[in-house]
């Protein structure tokens, strides 16, 4: 029988351009304040779930060898999982299935980048068909790119009206930021300046993308008879789903994406979500681009097919709207990759236990965390909760 998870420690370091320490001191600091805020020693560890991208994005092959001091992953079972841009989500789920499973109590989940000793756009550009995707596309902003222009085309929506939309997005995620100490980008910018930012890919300018980030998060979690034990405020995970889409693009509905949408709904399933656009208090989805946070909005049930808009010009994604988006600053603010989509998790369960600071949305009780690695191919989503 699956066991009751819950999630009772958490830790992030601040992200930016960590020079001060390597990649295995990083790892350590989000470890150890893991374990100080469960209170938890890490002889009470049984278990390690790690992740990073795949190949030398943070400047060293197969990291789970480097890092292992810093994991305090001596004499236990070590993992690493590597799922692009999810892997933080991909190493959140699989802690769960760890302890859910019985075979574990106690397991530490830990997602680390160190970007800036990598060759990032090496690597994903390597993760790429090299005969027809690779030199058509130019990497991520240019599979956004397309995605974009086809939304508009659907929805028969105005390239100005959609501009205007995801330049609030913008402004609102950098503004955020500010509030959350362990973001990278800080920005204080209008929308004039995110509309006369430095052009990269039509329709994507500088200030709709993300940084490359050096970070690391960590998250404990444990079971229902441990965790009551260990905290009087635990976050319970009551939904996940995961799902996993083909290759090419030009099998793909660039608008409708399958793993999203197969992804959220196991979630909602698994938690008893029939609505999500009333049942969740706020979304921590991962947004490495504005136009993409619009597009989740609709792929995730928030809204209503070619509706996302609507949602970002009535002010309901703001931090005291019906549906707050990414009060931390989300991902077009902070992505050390493999730490990204465990950072959404984290922030969502700080909101669900009250601990979120400057970011709290008021009232929080159920919150929703988010993952894409590669072109859409992978999406991992999790359902967290106050209340079991």
């Amino acid at each position: 029988m699956v066991r009751n998870v819950a999630i009772v420690g958490i830790g992030q370091t601040k992200c930016g351009r960590r020079s001060d320490v390597t990649l295995s001191e990083l790892v350590y600091e989000a470890t150890k304040k893991g374990l100080e805020d469960a209170k938890l020693m890490n002889k009470e560890i049984d278990a390690v779930v790690c992740g990073s991208m795949p190949g030398y994005q943070c400047g060293i092959n197969d990291s789970q060898y480097y890092i292992v001091d810093g994991l305090g992953g001596f004499s236990k079972p070590v993992i690493r999982i590597a799922t692009c841009g999810s892997t933080g989500g991909s190493v959140f789920h699989s802690a769960y299935y760890h302890v859910a499973s019985g075979l574990f109590d106690i397991v530490l989940a830990v997602g680390h980048e160190k970007m800036s000793e990598g060759d990032s756009q090496g690597v994903m550009s390597n993760v790429t068909d090299p005969f027809i995707q690779r030199p058509f596309l130019g990497g991520a902003p240019g599979v956004f790119a397309l995605q974009f222009s086809q939304y508009e085309s659907r929805y028969n929506i105005s390239h100005e009206r959609a501009r205007a939309a995801t330049a609030e997005i913008s402004v609102r995620n950098h503004l955020a930021a500010f509030d959350n100490p362990y973001a990278h980008l800080k920005i204080k910018c209008t929308i004039e300046d995110v509309l006369k930012s430095q052009m990269l890919c039509y329709p994507i300018r500088m200030l709709d993308c993300c940084p490359s980030s050096d970070g690391a998060c960590a998250i404990i979690l444990a079971s229902e008879e441990k965790a009551k034990k260990i905290t009087d405020n635990p976050v319970w995970v009551k939904g996940l789903g995961y799902a996993g889409d083909e290759q090419w693009l030009g099998d793909k509905d660039f608008v409708e994406w399958l793993s999203p949408i197969t992804a959220s709904r196991r979630a909602y399933k698994m938690a008893g979500i029939e609505d999500p656009g009333k049942e969740l208090d706020v979304a921590e989805v991962y947004n490495p681009f504005t136009w993409q946070e619009l597009l989740w909005y609709e792929q995730f049930g928030f809204c209503g097919k070619g509706e996302g808009i609507k949602m970002v010009e009535d002010g309901m994604t703001e931090k005291d709207g019906d549906m707050p988006i990414a009060p931390s600053g989300g991902t077009l603010c902070t992505n050390p990759i493999g730490a990204t989509g465990m950072q959404r998790v984290a922030e969502a369960a700080m909101q669900v236990r009250g601990t979120a600071g400057k970011h709290q949305v008021k009232g929080a009780e159920t919150g929703f965390a988010s993952a894409m690695g590669g072109v859409v191919q992978y999406t991992a989503v999790t359902v967290v909760s106050k209340n079991l």
